[in-house]
């Protein structure tokens, strides 16, 4: 009876909302989910779909939990350091107007750290950099962009000092650079993909798919770069036969579309 209510319950959400939880590991999402509904006060995923769909509150509680909106600035550095100092100054030599995007972006952490170091570079303004993620609760944060300071641990002092504004113990992003990032809501696994990016970063989301979604969204990030375009992923989901996406390892954590040779 457990394992028939948790199946209608993705089907009635995959109905609803066109999220498929069958393309998470189950019994990682149906642990988080049963804890949630538990602590909702719920019987059943069954009178918490219903629940669900009265309560919008309840409904982004729900897509909260199920992606896990942990986030933070600078997360593993050396990598932003890499992209820093060699990967966006070899892109902005070959075009001023780069194209990148934040998929599966959570309250903003991610995006507005690329932003900061394409600020530097001065290449921010001429650039688009696009954000999405499936929580619109998250989203929200995203566009507010007031952070605790414990997010802000590995941001270097200089972008701090330039790029926020301190009040009490929170920190908010200055206007101009919230004015360069488009934040949009968008299902990885279901909806369609822009194209010709120069840089496609999707952190520590991947571990939540199963081995047949990953495979998809791979091919699909592939399609979407541009071919010399670069996949930034987090620290824990290196691509096994990068090949068979087109890819090619390019640093640790991050793939080169391949440029095809006439």
């Amino acid at each position: 009876m457990e394992d028939q209510d948790f199946n209608l319950f993705i089907k009635k959400v995959k109905q609803y909302s066109a999220i498929d939880l069958s393309q998470y590991k189950e019994a990682q999402m149906k642990r988080r989910l049963t804890t949630l509904y538990t602590k909702k006060g719920f019987a059943s995923f069954s009178a918490f779909f219903d629940a669900m769909v009265r309560d919008k509150e309840l409904y982004y509680e729900f897509l909260d939990r199920m992606t896990i909106n942990v986030s933070e600035f600078w997360r593993n550095p050396n990598r932003w350091e890499i992209l820093e100092s060699k990967f966006i100054p070899e892109m902005a030599r070959a075009s001023r107007r780069l194209k990148c995007w934040s998929a599966a972006c959570s309250t903003g952490e991610e995006p507005y750290t690329l932003a900061m170091i394409m600020a530097e570079l001065g290449v921010l303004e001429s650039s688009q950099l696009l954000a999405t993620d499936i929580d619109e609760g998250a989203l929200e944060k995203a566009r507010r962009a007031i952070y605790p300071d414990r997010s802000l641990r590995d941001v270097p002092a200089k972008y701090i000092k330039k790029y926020f504004h301190q009040k009490d113990m929170t920190f908010s992003i200055v206007d101009p650079l919230k004015k360069q990032i488009r934040f949009s809501k968008q299902n990885l696994l279901h909806d369609p993909f822009d194209t010709q990016f120069d840089l496609i970063i999707c952190r520590n989301v991947m571990i939540y798919f199963t081995e047949e979604a990953k495979h998809l969204l791979y091919h699909k990030f592939s399609r979407a770069l541009k071919p010399g375009g670069l996949l930034f992923v987090g620290s824990t989901e290196q691509i096994f036969s990068p090949g068979q996406y087109e890819f090619e390892t390019a640093d640790t954590f991050i793939y080169r579309k391949r440029i095809a040779h006439v």
